[in-house]
């Protein structure tokens, strides 16, 4: 069965790390400081991998430009920030 949006919104980190199941082998590894990870197991060769979700910058850029993420403020040329009250829930 698949994680619906409420229930990992809901999930509160534990004292160890935790891995919420999906489906055909992708999970939500949630770490005891509250950082989420997707990550997804698959078998190539008889060989497990285990991969990390990445979101690329231009995607990322992309949802800040349509709306789907929050605005950044930039502090610098390197340095980029949310405001804590856009990001979390």
């Amino acid at each position: 069965m698949s994680l619906t949006d409420r229930e990992i919104r809901n999930i509160t980190p534990t004292s160890k790390r935790q891995r919420y199941f999906d489906e055909r082998g992708l999970y939500l590894e949630v770490a005891p400081s509250g950082g989420k990870w997707w990550r997804f197991k698959y078998r190539f060769a008889g060989k497990e991998i285990l991969s990390v979700i990445p979101i690329s910058a231009s995607a990322w850029w992309a949802g800040v430009a349509s709306g789907k993420y929050p605005p950044a403020i930039k502090l610098g040329a390197r340095t980029t920030v949310w405001r804590a009250e856009d990001i979390i829930p």
